[in-house]
């Protein structure tokens, strides 16, 4: 969906990414819109290093481009809506410099925004690595809607960066104001965390799981994972594609099983594949692993994979939708050579046998309980 958000600096035309004329939902949101125009109405200097952090679809950035900010983000996804979207709106090329949640931050921030994300250890996680480059001066506004800014989420910008309050909501989005205090004392930062796998779950018990914030039940086993851990086919050796891999512990268990096989970790998250990989690595899996952050199983060549695992997301950035899982399944045909398997996992109510038969011709329930089924198609 191509939308236009007018900004106190222009009107802009913004779309997500991938682009899909059947998506419908917009790249920016009310909140995104208040911060841009309470920097205008309060003539806020944007002369030193601007820093935005968690924009969703490079809304921000491209509306402050001509302020060459720096664009931090843990979504690939995120990153090339950005680009496409500072394309369309001709900015100079190089006018917003992009890194990751991995990246190292810049050494001094003068304004620093902040788009609230979904999970408060991610937030918690940025705020610490930014706090040393942030100053007395630094300029601090933070910016969701009000569903998304609780009390914990002002605490954390209370106990990192210093005193903080809010403003009141408009369009049901409200905005976040922190006075940076050099002196405050800050807490260590507790990311990545590490937890021991419990037994009873297949060749990845007992293992280390390491989790850099912000991915999907960071401090525990999720129920689902541990249900697809039990049910996972049998070595196979060949190709095989943790695909949406997030701490990597699904395609650590196939490794474990079959050293012969080449597994690949995917996923849109930066910090998942950063999470991925130090799981895999703490565990001395002997075998070969690729880890790549990307859109799925784009770039990977058709007919060059044996086996595809994957646990869909139904949540992205904050909209429900089967959009993602549909692409996934989509992406696992084509890169799967005839005979290949994708092996999904998902809750009952999703109906991916549905999704699964339109697209493959064949569904087979391998296993599930109350609330999760694990599925098996095969490519023709």
């Amino acid at each position: 969906m191509n939308d236009r958000m007018t900004t106190p600096w222009g009107e802009l035309a913004l779309t997500r990414f991938p682009e899909d004329p059947r998506d419908r939902l917009r790249a920016w949101d009310a909140s995104d819109a208040y911060l841009l125009r309470h920097l205008a109405e309060e003539r806020v200097p944007l002369s030193g290093t601007v820093v935005v952090v968690g924009d969703r679809w490079g809304a921000l950035a491209t509306a402050l481009a001509a302020h060459r900010p720096v664009h931090i983000t843990d979504s690939h996804l995120a990153q090339e809506a950005t680009r496409a979207n500072l394309a369309r709106a001709g900015a100079e090329p190089g006018a917003v410099r992009l890194l990751t949640t991995q990246d190292p931050p810049p050494g001094r921030i003068d304004v620093l925004l902040v788009r609230v994300p979904k999970s408060l250890a991610l937030l918690e996680d940025q705020l610490l690595r930014l706090a040393p480059a942030v100053h007395a001066g630094t300029v601090v506004v933070g910016t969701g809607m009000v569903k998304e800014i609780h009390t914990s989420t002002l605490q954390l910008f209370e106990r990192i960066l210093g005193p903080t309050r809010t403003s009141l909501a408009e369009k049901k989005a409200r905005l976040i104001f922190c006075a940076p205090d050099p002196a405050l004392e800050r807490p260590a930062n507790p990311w990545p965390y590490v937890y021991t796998l419990p037994d009873g779950i297949g060749p990845a018990s007992g293992r280390t799981v390491v989790n850099h914030a912000g991915v999907f039940c960071a401090d525990r086993l999720d129920i689902g994972t541990r249900f697809f851990l039990g049910h996972l086919p049998d070595g196979r050796g060949g190709r095989v594609v943790d695909l949406g891999c997030g701490n990597g512990v699904v395609g650590t268990a196939v490794a474990l099983a079959d050293p012969s096989a080449e597994v690949l970790f995917v996923d849109e998250s930066f910090q998942a594949v950063a999470s991925a990989e130090a799981t895999y690595k703490a565990n001395g899996v002997p075998g070969h692993a690729e880890f790549r952050v990307g859109d799925g199983l784009a770039g990977v060549p058709s007919g060059s994979v044996d086996l595809v695992l994957n646990n869909p997301p139904f949540h992205t950035h904050q909209a429900t939708t089967d959009a993602t899982a549909w692409r996934m399944f989509t992406g696992a045909r084509r890169a799967l050579r005839p005979g290949g398997e994708l092996w999904v996992i998902g809750n009952r109510h999703l109906g991916y046998h549905v999704k699964l038969r339109k697209l493959f011709g064949n569904s087979r329930l391998v296993a599930s309980d109350p609330k999760f089924v694990v599925l098996k198609a095969v490519k023709r």
